[in-house]
């Protein structure tokens, strides 16, 4: 068993992937910090100053008794899904364009691979038994 799980955590492909999820979650935290500290509070000044971590529908009020809170406030938070939201496009968008990037790097590599491969002569079988015809051929008029 211990041969086997070896075997699959050291294969190449389950390395990189952990090493894709490390990475991609360090990105993650690079993103989230542009959006938070950086577009958002660009989208704030040019809405007048608005704090989109703020922006709430209120569905029902905090009920509090001098500094003890009753009942919490209920209010769905769309300021916050509006930062998720370009938290996603940017991630998005970055993705897409590193992977464009990889398959624009891949595709003089596996053209030269075809390339390659289409420059050697094929060569057919009946080009082989003719070959050893011809051998035999000159071999018995010796």
């Amino acid at each position: 068993m211990w041969k086997d799980f070896k075997g699959f955590a050291f294969k190449g492909n389950v390395l990189d992937m952990a090493i894709g999820v490390i990475i991609g979650g360090a990105f993650g935290k690079i993103v989230t910090s542009v959006v938070n500290d950086i577009i958002m509070p660009l989208f704030g000044f040019l809405t007048s100053g608005t704090d989109f971590k703020q922006l709430k529908w209120v569905l029902s009020a905090a009920i509090t008794e001098g500094d003890k809170v009753i009942k919490p406030e209920a209010a769905i938070l769309y300021g916050l899904f509006i930062q998720n939201v370009v938290d996603f496009f940017i991630i998005a968008v970055s993705i897409f364009f590193a992977i464009k990037l990889i398959n624009r790097m891949k595709s003089p590599l596996s053209k030269s691979v075809k390339e390659e491969t289409e420059e050697k002569p094929t060569v057919t079988e009946k080009d082989i038994l003719a070959e050893i015809r011809d051998l035999l051929k000159s071999n018995a008029n010796k």
